[in-house]
């Protein structure tokens, strides 16, 4: 008697873009949680007699824990599985947020920026795994395009708050209790995840298998080169782009004399842009390749940005729309490119290792400019004490157009993992 194996069929367009979706409604309460520091920054100076250290401190509580956190994460997201994981994380973000909002105490809020931190970057490389785990055939980039299109949705309602939301910044606890019940999608979502995965995995045959994983710490040191590349460029990109979201809004209003509206809409235009344009450049890359160029050229895009603001009379519409279009593109080709560096059972690791030294870059730049901006004394009298903040902002920049440079040398040598010529056809 012969035995017959029935072979899994793979995974529907329909049900795929289903998953994505739940995922893209997490993300969405994601980063509103993590935005929502900027456009409160003015206020908290003004009614809570915050200085820009202490505001720097609040972004940085965000990010110091990740820095050890989240290799432990990537541990659990390999040996759990992303299901587990999503749900999970999502669970300490909303506590994160309720905890933030609870005191005007910076201890207390930090601490809720800490905890929130620790889920909220754990909670974005779990769902790095998730797309691999669904999308691995083909759209890869164009899947994570899609779901960080909802991310920056969620940073684009975050930064425009002010805006639609101008009442609630009549008090410094408002934004916040609002922000909380945006960390309400996350857990919406990442709870439909976990009926539709769970679903998915009897009735398909999957990329990236579930609970298989054992990993040590010792794994760090097999990484080749071109994913320390993406790292050392990820950790000067981000210390670009979240570092000037938390001073922005508060730069633009002392420095270009707009009003809060404005500042906030003008900062929106990172996310606005991102949100449009990163499932473009992911179609693009997943049909081309090309990924490293991709990345250099976004990474170019930011250099002339932050001396622009500082020293033109240029329309701050101008800088601002350059770094839009680098934070679509860079981010839209950068963390998919693990997916071909590292083997996929060490993808959730290998993740985490790059946020973790994301969130090292981010600790100290915000630190670093918030010292920076006191230092010099500057305020709306002194627009000049922003300057050397915005020189700091530029030496990264630099630093990241060379670490895409030598990506590329590596990536078209005999080492190439494929970075410039996989596309979705192959």
């Amino acid at each position: 008697m012969t035995e017959v194996m029935a072979t899994k069929p793979a995974p529907g367009r329909a049900y795929r873009w289903a998953v994505l979706l739940a995922m893209g409604i997490a993300m969405y309460g994601t980063y509103y949680a993590f935005d929502a520091i900027g456009p409160l920054a003015p206020l908290l100076s003004r009614q809570l007699r915050f200085s820009d250290s202490e505001i720097g401190l609040l972004q940085a509580s965000y990010s110091l824990p990740n820095v050890f956190i989240l290799l432990a994460a990537g541990f659990i997201i390999d040996r759990f599985g992303a299901k587990k994981s999503l749900l999970f994380f999502s669970l300490l973000v909303f506590a994160g947020l309720v905890v933030t909002a609870l005191s005007p105490r910076i201890g207390v809020m930090a601490s809720g920026r800490l905890i929130l931190g620790i889920g909220a970057e754990s909670f974005a490389m779990a769902t790095h795994v998730a797309i691999a785990r669904w999308f691995f055939r083909g759209e890869l980039s164009l899947a994570f395009g899609v779901r960080t299109s909802f991310a920056r949705l969620g940073s684009l309602s975050a930064q425009t708050s002010p805006t639609w939301a101008h009442r609630a910044y009549a008090y410094w606890q408002w934004p916040l209790l609002i922000s909380v019940g945006f960390g309400g999608l996350c857990l919406t979502g990442a709870f439909l995840y976990w009926i539709l995965d769970w679903r998915g995995e009897k009735r398909f045959e999957l990329s990236v298998p579930e609970h298989k994983a054992r990993l040590a710490f010792r794994d760090v040191f097999r990484f080749n080169r071109s994913f320390w590349l993406l790292a050392a460029l990820c950790i000067t990109f981000y210390g670009c782009i979240f570092p000037f979201q938390t001073f922005g809004q508060k730069y633009l209003i002392d420095a270009h004399r707009v009003t809060p509206q404005a500042a906030s809409l003008l900062i929106g235009m990172e996310p606005l842009f991102s949100m449009m344009g990163m499932p473009v450049f992911g179609y693009l890359v997943d049909r081309c390749g090309k990924r490293s160029l991709f990345m250099m050229v976004g990474s170019l895009l930011l250099i002339p940005v932050f001396l622009m603001l500082a020293y033109t009379d240029i329309s701050p519409v101008v800088p601002m729309a350059m770094m839009g279009i680098a934070f679509a593109l860079v981010p839209a080709v950068l963390w998919m490119s693990i997916v071909f560096v590292v083997p996929r059972a060490r993808l959730g690791f290998a993740s985490a290792v790059v946020d973790a030294i994301q969130q090292i870059g981010l600790v100290l730049v915000n630190l670093l400019i918030g010292w920076s901006n006191d230092r010099w004394l500057a305020s709306a009298a002194n627009p000049a004490g922003y300057h050397p903040g915005m020189w700091m902002f530029t030496t990264l920049a630099v630093l990241g157009v060379l670490f895409a440079f030598v990506l590329r040398r590596v990536e078209t040598g005999p080492r190439a993992h494929g970075l410039e010529t996989i596309t979705a056809q192959r």
